[in-house]
């Protein structure tokens, strides 16, 4: 019996898992792109009791990105609320003399703060937190909120 060359033994191999093969490929670049993402990225993810820190000790401003609606059914106390849209179109003005301060950015579930995120480290603003399950997860720690009247 002829004995195949490791070259010849991969080869083989390819030929007969085809797909296979492909989804391992496709799985390393995946893992690989998230971690060259997770490295780039221009905040940091933090927890509520993370975030109870950086409101109590640094003077961190929250930056609430929900609808209308959901701002004034509920909020985290001194939250400021201003649309996604409005800060990935550089419209930072509400926040701009908040530029050195921490900035604590939350969403519905911690999953679109980030993009907000990125986008307003481009303006100059370098001390951003995103809300790790945002306002879902606050509420679910019973952490306190408000309401607005109006």
């Amino acid at each position: 019996m002829e004995q195949l060359t490791f070259a010849q033994q991969l080869q083989q191999f390819f030929a007969n898992h085809t797909i296979m093969v492909f989804a391992w490929i496709a799985l390393f670049v995946a893992v690989i792109f998230s971690f060259y993402k997770n490295a780039t990225r221009k905040y940091t993810i933090v927890d509520n009791a993370q975030a109870t820190q950086l409101i109590n000790k640094e003077e961190a401003v929250v930056i609430d990105l929900r609808s209308d609606e959901e701002f004034r059914a509920s909020h985290i106390i001194d939250s400021i609320h201003v649309l996604p849209s409005e800060l990935k179109a550089g419209k930072t003005h509400q926040i701009d003399k908040y530029k050195d301060r921490p900035m604590i950015l939350v969403d519905i579930n911690g999953f679109t703060s980030g993009g907000v995120a990125d986008a307003i480290a481009k303006q100059g603003f370098s001390k951003l937190y995103v809300l790790k399950e945002g306002i879902a997860g606050w509420r679910a720690a019973s952490l306190p909120t408000v309401k607005k009247h109006k």
